[in-house]
């Protein structure tokens, strides 16, 4: 089984058994904090979101692992436009609670980061103070990605719709995402190629965000995607590689 199979029957469960010790009418959503706009935060180009998480279904740990709970303020200090925050944590480590201790601790937008099929994962998202969420196009038929993206609007959150391909960029776009993220890391291989920002960049029109996602790892390739047209940078791996991750963060930014 591929991978991504193998997440939607694990969210399909998991969703199942949350629906049922905990409904939506359970959580709290108007006691959430406010929204923080991730929309400006990643306008106006070059800008970082710097990503946490405990681990990959390829990599066991990271330097940083062991540093997750400090490290959002890192980020904020260092010259990150918001965080995002891994939420599936069968898989990386990191969850919803995460996302509570990281809004405690910096006042940047903060992107909750998982694989969402199902509405009841946007409102507790929401309901955890995620600030906006990622809707991946390859896991969603056309009324689920437009209906999720409707309810993320309602409850003021913004999306960050993942694309992989011409036609999931075209889908994105059509349903009027105003983020359009490109992963260049292919979710069956796990191969990486900036390559794939640089073909579907000439897609994204000039008044959608476009951010780049995986194998960034220098500020090279952040010159390269921004030529391209990625007005922001989604960056993990080289930052929790990092013994110094402050130091990577402004190296990425220019500083």
């Amino acid at each position: 089984m591929k991978f991504i199979e193998r997440i939607i029957e694990e969210k399909k469960g998991e969703v199942a058994f949350k629906k049922n010790t905990r409904p939506i009418a359970d959580m709290q959503i108007a006691d959430a904090s406010p929204v923080r706009d991730f929309h400006a935060a990643v306008s106006g180009g070059a800008k970082l979101i710097a990503e946490l998480k405990a681990r990959t279904p390829s990599i066991e740990s990271f330097a940083q692992t062991g540093s997750l709970d400090s490290l959002a303020s890192v980020y904020a200090v260092n010259g990150a436009a918001a965080i995002s925050v891994v939420t599936d944590e069968a898989n990386f480590g990191t969850s919803l609670e995460t996302v509570r201790r990281v809004r405690e601790q910096v006042e940047l937008p903060v992107v909750a980061k998982d694989f969402i099929i199902d509405p009841y994962q946007v409102i507790e998202a929401r309901a955890a103070g995620a600030d906006a969420i990622l809707l991946i196009v390859r896991l969603l038929d056309w009324n689920a990605l437009t209906g999720l993206l409707d309810l993320t609007r309602q409850l003021g959150m913004t999306a960050l719709v993942e694309t992989h391909n011409e036609e999931e960029m075209k889908t994105a776009l059509a349903a009027r995402a105003a983020i359009v993220g490109v992963n260049n890391r292919d979710l069956d291989t796990f191969k990486v190629s900036l390559d794939v920002t640089r073909r579907l960049a000439r897609l994204v029109p000039s008044d959608v965000v476009l951010v780049a996602e995986s194998g960034i790892h220098c500020r090279a390739d952040i010159e390269t995607l921004a030529a391209a047209g990625a007005k922001a940078f989604l960056v993990g791996g080289s930052l929790l590689s990092s013994a110094d991750p402050g130091g990577k963060l402004r190296e990425l930014t220019g500083q």
